[in-house]
């Protein structure tokens, strides 16, 4: 489930036993303020029936509250079934029963503790909401001191920032809170859910990244990471392109449809400035020729604004002498080819984050693997007097941004770390060029493969679609990722 609650481990549970059962008068027992489920409180009519002929059977959790009442965190359906059935035992000619209750003095004024332990019982109670849940987290989370807030985290078995994630995941609607509990989402891919819900074809996109996960036993987060990763740039693309539009809307700039939108039986005869002079053979720029009533845009794939004039006949401008080929449109191989290479691009630029990720994590875990050992020292005498990107090499050493120079220093421990982290940034620096994936080289290859070999044991890395692609033909020469360089 996308919150799927584990019950406390023993270590984890309440240092005081619990104190012993007493028996409360329904009608003095409210719903207490942090009561975790806040959809669906009313008993059901099966619930309703059972408290009537046997009675509340488990008892119920109740802090004593300043007007007399309890306020009841975990059992308050069935407390309010006995109210109900309290209510006509006079007219049936039954008993009126009391509330078999804990009362948790102790948890009087812990309002964030106290949620957390209604969180836990309503989780494995059917019919709770999952935005019950997710809010819950939340709200408890954020009420505890930071030692009941690590205990907590720790029996949700959540990773650090369940507060911002169980907030982000919120702006999700209710159903797509249900379908991504079906898919076995947590917490926190819940949460990058809704941070690029916008996107086209977000969620099926991250659910199917996510089978993919699952089905390695290990578990792990490799092809979400990647696909997550390609969703944010394909959303910052189209955002992007949505400022810049809007820029030049603002502006007052007549905006052009793309070439190949030109709507049916209109003949486009607008001209970039660069294949313009004016009468004279002068050069047409966007400062001498904003005034022209004809002054126009388009945007071009990097979002940048291209300057044409939509009629240059009507207004006298000229053509230059190496711009009058006539324009051919593409043809719908050629634009594929074109869509395909920017697309390609993007999800190349996307690729670097999580394997600086996983980077990231071999050269911080207490020792490095055995296959990445034998690659730093194979080829660090040969590397070590290349370029390497100080940013990346930083940020593999867990270097903050803007903290001054990289940390060449590591305990001794870590020493290989140290040395992997200087030839992983020196390969990085090879596939650093946006259109690196075209002509991969043998050396980037093997790096990219012995990188997918090291996220295979368990998952945390797997190669995206465009990294795939360009190892392609590497994997018929080299069955052993890392012995080509």
């Amino acid at each position: 489930m996308a919150t799927s609650i584990a019950p406390p481990p023993a270590e984890l549970a309440e240092s005081d036993d619990l104190p012993p059962v007493v028996y409360l008068n329904a009608a003095d027992i409210v719903r207490d303020s942090c009561n975790a489920r806040e959809t669906d409180t009313a008993p059901d009519e099966t619930l309703i029936s059972s408290v009537t002929s046997l009675g509340i059977q488990d008892a119920i959790s109740v802090r004593p509250l300043p007007d007399g009442t309890y306020g009841a965190f975990k059992g308050w359906r069935r407390a309010q079934a006995q109210q109900a059935a309290n209510a006509t035992a006079a007219d049936e000619q039954r008993e009126v029963r009391k509330v078999p209750a804990y009362v948790r003095a102790d948890l009087v004024g812990r309002d964030g503790w106290t949620r957390f332990l209604s969180l836990v019982e309503n989780d494995h109670r059917e019919g709770m909401a999952e935005r019950d849940k997710v809010r819950s987290v939340e709200l408890a989370l954020v009420g505890m001191s930071e030692v009941e807030q690590t205990r907590a985290v720790k029996a949700l078995r959540m990773r650090r920032g369940a507060v911002k994630h169980a907030r982000t995941a919120q702006k999700l609607d209710d159903a797509a809170l249900r379908r991504a509990s079906a898919e076995g989402m947590d917490l926190e891919q819940t949460a990058q859910l809704a941070e690029v819900a916008d996107a086209p074809g977000a969620e099926r996109r991250l659910q199917n990244a996510l089978r993919r996960d699952q089905e390695k036993s290990e578990g792990g987060r490799g092809h979400w990471d990647q696909e997550m990763a390609l969703i944010k740039a394909e959303l910052a693309d189209i955002q992007a392109h949505a400022t810049a539009i809007g820029a030049l809307r603002e502006a007052g700039i007549r905006l052009l449809p793309p070439r190949n939108h030109v709507p049916f039986g209109e003949k486009d005869t607008s001209r970039p400035l660069s294949e313009l002079t004016t009468p004279l053979g002068n050069p047409l720029t966007e400062a001498n020729h904003a005034g022209c009533p004809d002054h126009s845009a388009r945007v071009d794939d990097a979002h940048q604004p291209v300057w044409h004039c939509a009629d240059p006949a009507a207004h006298g401008h000229k053509i230059r002498p190496e711009a009058r080929k006539p324009k051919n449109p593409l043809s719908p191989g050629e634009a594929a080819k074109r869509s395909n290479s920017i697309a390609s691009t993007r999800a190349w630029k996307a690729a670097r984050e999580p394997r600086h990720a996983f980077l990231t994590k071999l050269c911080r875990a207490k020792s490095l693997p055995e296959a990445a050992r034998a690659f730093a020292l194979q080829h660090f005498v040969a590397r070590c007097a290349d370029k390497r990107d100080p940013e990346v090499l930083g940020a593999i050493l867990g270097a903050k941004p803007d903290s001054g120079p990289v940390p060449l220093t590591v305990p001794k421990s870590r020493d290989t770390a140290l040395l992997f982290a200087n030839v992983a940034a020196a390969f990085e620096y090879d596939l650093r060029e946006d259109k690196a994936w075209t002509a991969l080289s043998s050396g980037a290859a093997a790096w990219l493969l012995l990188l997918e070999s090291l996220g295979q044991d368990t998952n945390d890395y797997a190669l995206s679609e465009v990294e795939d692609q360009a190892v392609t033909r590497y994997r018929t020469t080299n069955d052993t990722p890392g012995q080509t360089a």
